[in-house]
């Protein structure tokens, strides 16, 4: 019998050492004697800037602030917070100590939050004022310590008491940390210039304003703009090329991730030192030390070009797992360690709060095309016997537990939910009812 061709992707640029004895924190630094007086971080917010060397200092503080409060090896810390300095230091400040970092979106509400706060042990939570309140009462339930970065809380620990301890407290860890340096560490896989001592604005969030006016701040106009790097939702060629005419100086390109990737799966090559010919409107080419091959998801079988399907990733920057969730992982991940992208929101977390409702007997989650976010979760619903339930009602239900961008789109009812011998839910049936103009 004939083998099944296997059509997998490289990137065209060539394989880059990423030493796996270093731990994270001394990857960052090994070179920082070249630049230690170069800004390194500057806080769009309130202006403060901190050089390589600031940074360097202010991390080991922050790691001596949490051992001193307990944190030690293989210890969890949360970091809820939006863009800032702060986190930043703190992450630093937990590869120091062999701790490990849980990042959590600041917008989560107070159960999604507690959830994985919960799963990965964490001990201490890190975040801004503003939203101490959502983890207060399962801070004092559980012992867990808050410390917030900016206005004091009642209550809480402030950030300085971990900036301004003795750096010198503790002995740092140097010693290889297997799940930080191979998971966490991406300079370079781009095609960007590793150690190139440039600085980083940080916006706490994105406004096209506060854009504008740092661009004038730091520099002149638009026209000192080198490079801008697009993410998280696709840019259309027309708008692409609109740019482009706009920034005539600048480098325009996009790429695609995911978190569970670590988190970039390809990039524009027209960042590369010696850059590339690329296509308007593209998101680039699977990025350095990692494999991509496009399969039919019905099949498994992997796709020649130009043909639609799920991107699969492999290599050594994807995540080793979903913590103390065996059947996710092996879900995501497959034997021969091919993470499968799958769903931007995991259907399983909101089938799972739909089939609590005492009204719902059954329900089942699958994506749905949507021109601006390109897919959208919708949900197919069974209703308990005896009892009514509006899509209004289920929307509003949902949308109470979960962020923003997790919300189901659409309601839809149904008499059962088509599933396989093992249970498995046949999502390419209701997918396919879906696509054949399925309606209540």
């Amino acid at each position: 019998m004939e083998a099944t061709q296997e059509f997998i992707y490289r990137s065209k640029l060539p394989d880059i050492n990423i030493p796996s004895h270093l731990p994270l924190h001394s990857y960052c630094f090994q070179h920082i004697s070249k630049f230690s007086s170069n800004p390194c971080l500057i806080n769009a917010g309130n202006g403060n800037i901190y050089t390589y060397a600031d940074v360097h200092l202010t991390a080991r503080k922050v790691a001596a602030g949490l051992n001193r409060l307990g944190i030690r090896q293989g210890d969890a810390i949360m970091l809820l917070l939006q863009n800032c300095p702060e986190f930043v230091f703190s992450f630093l400040g937990a590869s120091y100590l062999g701790a490990t970092s849980t990042t959590a979106n600041p917008f989560y509400t107070p159960a999604e939050i507690e959830k994985q706060a919960t799963a990965s042990s964490a001990r201490i939570i890190i975040t801004q004022a503003c939203f101490a309140e959502k983890v207060k009462k399962f801070a004092e339930e559980n012992d867990v310590k808050i410390i917030c970065i900016d206005a004091p809380v009642a209550g809480c620990l402030h950030f300085s008491e971990l900036s301004q301890a003795d750096e010198n407290d503790i002995r740092m860890l140097t010693s290889a940390l297997t799940m930080l340096s191979r998971c966490l560490i991406h300079p370079g896989r781009w095609g960007f210039q590793k150690g190139v001592g440039a600085a980083i604005l940080i916006m706490q969030k994105f406004e096209i304003n506060t854009l504008m006016e740092l661009v004038q701040k730091h520099k002149y106009d638009l026209s000192s703009i080198r490079t801008v790097i697009s993410g998280a939702a696709p840019m259309g060629k027309e708008l692409e090329d609109s740019l482009g005419s706009k920034l005539p100086n600048a480098v325009i390109g996009q790429g695609y991730g995911m978190t569970e990737a670590g988190p970039v799966l390809s990039m524009c090559l027209a960042f590369a030192k010696e850059p590339f010919e690329i296509k308007s409107g593209a998101c680039g080419t699977v990025v350095r030390n990692a494999e991509m091959k496009i399969i039919n998801p019905e099949t498994g079988a992997s796709l020649p070009p130009n043909q639609a399907g799920e991107i699969c990733i492999r290599g050594d920057q994807i995540m080793k797992g979903y913590l103390n969730d065996i059947e996710a992982t092996k879900e995501a991940i497959d034997e021969e360690k091919w993470l499968h992208t799958g769903f931007q929101v995991a259907p399983a977390e909101l089938e799972a709060i739909l089939i609590a409702h005492p009204n719902i007997v059954d329900a089942a989650v699958v994506p749905m095309k949507d021109e601006a976010a390109g897919e959208v979760p919708i949900a197919f619903i069974v209703r308990s016997n005896g009892f009514e339930i509006t899509e209004d009602e289920i929307k509003e239900y949902i949308a109470k537990q979960v962020v923003y961008y997790k919300r189901i789109k659409r309601v839809f009812f149904i008499e059962t939910i088509p599933k396989a011998p093992s249970g498995k839910i046949l999502r390419k049936d209701l997918k396919a009812k879906l696509a054949a103009g399925f309606s209540n």
